[in-house]
């Protein structure tokens, strides 16, 4: 009995000396497949490319991290060349071309794009339409032969606007435009989408830290290697001067930062002002009582379509949507200097210029 006793005690201490033995093996295997903290650059590394008519300006705070910032480049690089709608070698060229006459088959980088265009098209009063290519390329604001057209001209197109009219088949991955001259331009959400795959491609890189700089479309990655709040703090466009100078600031951590403004792009004809945000309905710059509005959003590709779509709104309507959604928020800027915000950055926003007034703050 007392032999027993010992070998049952002895089998006790060597059960538990086992599972010990596991438990401090799988430890150091858990510790050994960490990925180590990364080492951030108060200075980050930039790639600064002229490309989509803007300036593309990447950050990374990582070290290391040149080839991320390569490949991230690239890829803005492919998905322009997909996506331009006055290239006729783009798949959004091919499409306009055999508009009235055949669908056509674009790729995996194209089709989402177009279905998000779609959905954000179908909201009611939107003034959101990735057909209105017709309209835009009588007006080619932003190109050297930029012009206003002739009433005539716009009554004539204006028929063509209409995305109820492109006929999407999700499983062959096609887009049809079922009348001759309609025409796809997605200046108002691409920026957005290429924003969020440079993204993607950063994560790949395992980047922890960045900026990414679309000519205006925003994403901010992690936080500030020189705050000790966490975030960065970003500027909010100042609509009545060039691209840079900022009304107010806001502290941002993974997040998206578009505005949509009368100052990006916009012609002047006999002491008339025009800019390059056209309403579908009427063929013809919105005219409200907005100078610029700057969403911001987890996705820029939602940023982009919904700083045209909450631009359409107007001011009263514009901040009646965006408090009624979640995961939205909006800076107003109105064509009398004053500022309004919605509900979920009004104690976040800080006006930065006293010549603006911030009305609901």
């Amino acid at each position: 009995m007392r032999l027993f006793k010992q070998n049952k005690k002895s089998l006790f201490v060597l059960f538990f000396s086992f599972i010990a033995f596991i438990i401090v093996a799988c430890g150091n295997e858990e510790e050994a497949n960490q990925e180590p903290e990364p080492t951030l650059l108060e200075e980050p590394i930039e790639r600064r490319e002229f490309l989509m008519g803007t300036y593309v300006v990447l950050r990374v705070y990582d070290e290391g991290q040149e080839e991320a910032l390569d490949e991230a480049i690239a890829r803005v690089e492919e998905l322009d060349e997909k996506l331009d709608s006055n290239r006729s070698s783009s798949e959004i060229g091919a499409i306009n071309e055999a508009a009235g006459e055949a669908p056509v088959e674009v790729s995996d980088d194209v089709f989402p794009l177009i279905e998000v265009a779609e959905e954000y098209s179908a909201i009611p009063n939107s003034g959101f339409d990735y057909t209105i290519g017709p309209i835009t390329d009588l007006w080619r604001i932003g190109f050297d032969d930029a012009r206003v057209p002739e009433p005539e001209e716009i009554e004539a197109v204006l028929p063509l606007v209409n995305h109820e009219k492109a006929e999407l088949n999700a499983e062959d991955r096609t887009v049809f435009l079922t009348e001759e001259g309609m025409r796809i331009d997605l200046g108002a959400i691409a920026k957005g989408y290429i924003a969020d795959e440079v993204i993607n491609v950063l994560k790949e890189h395992r980047v922890t830290t960045a900026i990414v700089d679309l000519g205006g479309n925003v994403v901010i990655m992690g936080d500030s290697p020189t705050r000790d709040t966490g975030g960065f703090n970003v500027g909010v466009q100042n609509p009545d001067s060039t691209r840079g100078e900022i009304v107010g600031s806001i502290n941002l951590k993974d997040k998206s930062i578009v505005t949509s403004g009368i100052y990006e792009r916009f012609i002047e004809e006999n002491g008339e002002f025009y800019h390059h945000l056209m309403s579908p309905d009427t063929g013809y710059p919105f005219d409200n009582d907005l100078a610029g509005v700057t969403i911001i959003t987890d996705k820029s590709v939602d940023g982009d379509a919904l700083s045209t779509v909450v631009y359409a709104f107007g001011l009263e309507g514009g901040l009646d949507y965006v408090n009624n959604q979640e995961g939205i928020d909006a800076v107003f800027v109105t064509h009398d200097q004053e500022v309004y915000t919605s509900d979920g950055i009004t104690e976040g926003f800080n006006l930065t210029d006293e010549s603006y007034t911030w009305v609901n703050q």
